[in-house]
């Protein structure tokens, strides 16, 4: 997830426990920019319809802000 790449694995349970990467972590919604839009459509276009779109990328954003130290 986000948080375990960016902070550390919160259950303290994985090979993360306790190490934080301090990585700049996005969501794939984020990106759609970069990404061949036959691709995206094709990959990620009915996600988009059926998610939150702007709330997972607002939950990306708050992690990579809180933790992110690259």
């Amino acid at each position: 997830s986000a948080e375990t790449v960016s902070a550390g694995d919160p259950t303290y349970a994985g090979p993360l426990a306790n190490v934080a990467l301090g990585l700049r972590v996005y969501h794939i919604f984020e990106l759609k920019d970069l990404i061949d839009p036959n691709v995206y459509e094709d990959q990620l276009g009915m996600m988009e319809m059926v998610m939150d779109v702007e709330g997972n990328i607002s939950e990306v954003k708050t992690i990579r802000e809180q933790y992110s130290t690259v």
